[in-house]
C-alpha cells in the first residue's frame, strides 16, 4: 500500500551536473529558434530544443530560456515571439543563432509574422505566439505561449538534436 504522506521536499542529487546533462542528451529532440522584436524593432533569435506542446484547446507550447540570457528581458517584457523548428537542411542556423557576440539574423532569410516576430525561411513549421505566461523555475524561466497562427512545410524533415550532435539523416 502506498503512503499517502508525501516528503516536503526533493532529495538532493547524488549525480554532477555532467552526469545530468548527458543523461538529459539520451532524449531526442527537434531543434528550434526562437524569434521576437524589441519594443525598439530590434531582432533577437536563439537556438533552444526545450520545446514542447501543452494543450490542444486553447492551442499552448511551452519553452524555455536560463536566467543569464542576454535575450531574457526581450522575451519576458515582449508580448509576442515566434518558434521556428529547423528543417534537415538549417544546421548551420542552429549553431549561428546559438553563438556569442555576432548579428544572429546576418544573411537569414525571414519574413516578418502577423505581430512582428521573425519567420525563418524554410523552417518545417512555425508557431507565432501570445507571450501567455511565464514560470520560473531553477535557473530557467518557462514560457508558455498561446498559438495564433502556425504553418508547416508538408514532407520537411526536422533537424534533430540528440547527445550533444545534431542530426539531419534519419529513418523516419
Amino acid at each position: 500500500m502506498l503512503s499517502n504522506v508525501k516528503p516536503q521536499k526533493a532529495r538532493p542529487p547524488i549525480f554532477s551536473k555532467t552526469e545530468f546533462r548527458t543523461a538529459l542528451g539520451m532524449f531526442a529532440t527537434g531543434v528550434t529558434i526562437v524569434t521576437a522584436r524589441k519594443a525598439n524593432g530590434e531582432l533577437v533569435g536563439l537556438t533552444a530544443n526545450s520545446f514542447n506542446s501543452v494543450s490542444m484547446s486553447p492551442p499552448l507550447v511551452l519553452w524555455s530560456l536560463a536566467h543569464s540570457a542576454t535575450s531574457m528581458e526581450a522575451f519576458a517584457t515582449g508580448s509576442h515571439y515566434a518558434i521556428n523548428i529547423l528543417s534537415a537542411d538549417q544546421q548551420e542556423l542552429a549553431k549561428q543563432f546559438s553563438a556569442k557576440g555576432i548579428d544572429r539574423f546576418a544573411g537569414v532569410n525571414y519574413q516578418l509574422g502577423l505581430a512582428g516576430a521573425p519567420l525563418i525561411d524554410g523552417a518545417a513549421a512555425t508557431f507565432e505566439c501570445f507571450n501567455r505566461s511565464r514560470y520560473e523555475e531553477g535557473d530557467h524561466v518557462i514560457f508558455v505561449g498561446e498559438v495564433e497562427h502556425c504553418a508547416h512545410r508538408s514532407g520537411a524533415s526536422p533537424l534533430l538534436y540528440h547527445g550533444g550532435k545534431f542530426y539531419a539523416e534519419h529513418p523516419l
